[in-house]
């Protein structure tokens, strides 16, 4: 048993890109897909006798336009349903060959550099992987499911860990069947597998520069990496307006807050108008249409519906059509109850609710200085405003269907 094989997992549908071009490691990088990329540095390195890539039973004919003939490239094997599942069958299909080691890279890193193969090919040992990993370096919230924060976790030993890992291959191959026979699934990287079947994995440095691509805005920093960028990102802009009247009630539902009132809202779902009025936002920039043709009233289905399903729906459809929410702002209107107590709260669940940074999020308030309905408290309204950013090019939504 001896030299070093590498197994590239490729296997993977990248819904989280979502714009409807294909999986992202057959995505165009500068002139080369994401995948050969990726696979390059292993071939071009000495240490590395063999490698093969494990891809989607239905991708063959892509993983061949994508990758070009190497004598030391294998047929790659098939891919299962998960992760953990590829990479298992990706060390089978090297058992004939027996490797001494063996490293584990995902297809969507294309910047991994010979000095990191050969950093973390020396770290490997008896018993022991190694795997690259980034300290963390940004502030660490632990949240219950309204996003709100029960601690702040500590930092100092933390680390964003990355690919490629590295094992003996008799070591991975043996906890990959174990974790298999005692029903282990799920684990989202091989030092996870490695750990459950209680071998030592060393973290060696690493940095940003080897990015995975993820979402969209990932690919297009990819893309900005190698120069092959041609045309500026497209922003879209959509407004939304809400109200809803004052009722018997003891809490108002505001921006997915329920805050306590001697009145309530009264609507057909929980009638938060902050997240009914991002929601017709959110659709604007696809043009989408509006919340009412999405959860119409008259469907019992969304009776007291909470309001946040409205507006992680629209923001799906954004992903759908190849965007990504940049910004979200809201502005309440109402004399009471009063807003500034909670607006960071409702900041961080409706940045919670989307996805992105609390940063993103500007929540507003003000009252109708006693004038019109609302100034007499028979009732709270909400304007607001969403930016979403698209590939240029990438953009298309319900409204733009033939």
């Amino acid at each position: 048993m001896a030299g070093v094989a590498a197994i590239i997992v490729a296997a993977g549908r990248g819904e989280r890109l979502a714009d409807g071009g294909g999986p992202k490691q057959y995505r165009d990088l500068g002139g080369r897909t994401v995948l050969a990329r990726a696979i390059a540095p292993f071939l071009a390195h000495g240490q590395v006798e063999h490698v093969i890539a494990v891809i989607h039973a239905h991708d063959r004919s892509r993983y061949e336009a994508a990758v070009a003939p190497h004598p030391k490239l294998l047929e790659p094997a098939t891919g299962g349903a998960t992760r953990q599942q590829s990479v298992a069958n990706g060390l089978a299909a090297l058992v004939e060959r027996a490797p001494e080691r063996v490293l584990i890279h995902d297809a969507a890193r294309p910047f991994v550099t010979p000095d990191l193969i050969t950093t973390v090919l020396a770290a490997v040992g008896p018993g022991r992987g190694a795997v690259p990993g980034a300290a963390v370096a940004d502030t660490l919230k632990r949240c219950d499911g309204d996003g709100l924060v029960h601690e702040t976790v500590p930092r100092a030993g933390l680390f964003a860990v990355q690919t490629p890992q590295g094992f003996r291959f008799a070591d991975i191959l043996a906890a990959h069947e174990q974790a298999k026979r005692r029903g282990v699934g799920g684990l989202t990287d091989d030092a996870a597998v490695a750990e459950a079947a209680g071998l030592a994995v060393r973290i060696v440095p690493s940095h940003g520069d080897n990015m995975k691509i993820t979402t969209a805005q990932d690919l297009e920093l990819a893309r900005q990496r190698v120069g092959a960028v041609p045309q500026p990102a497209d922003y879209r802009t959509g407004s939304g307006y809400d109200v809803h009247r004052l009722a018997e009630g003891d809490h108002v539902m505001l921006c997915g807050l329920r805050i306590a009132h001697d009145r309530g809202l009264d609507g057909h779902s929980d009638a938060d108008v902050g997240l009914h009025a991002l929601t017709d936002a959110v659709l604007g920039t696809i043009g989408a249409g509006d919340i009412g043709g999405h959860f119409p009233p008259s469907d019992p289905r969304w009776r007291g519906a909470a309001s946040d399903r409205f507006l992680a729906h629209a923001c799906a459809l954004v992903r759908a059509a190849g965007g990504a929410i940049n910004h979200l702002d809201v502005t309440l209107v109402c004399e009471a109850p009063k807003i500034g107590p909670h607006r960071q709260a409702m900041r961080d669940r409706i940045a919670a609710i989307v996805g992105i940074d609390a940063s993103r999020v500007s929540v507003k308030a003000t009252t109708n200085e006693g004038l019109g309905f609302v100034g007499r408290g028979e009732g709270i309204a909400a304007l607001a405003t969403a930016t979403a950013m698209f590939a240029a090019g990438r953009a298309q939504g319900p409204g733009d269907a033939a």
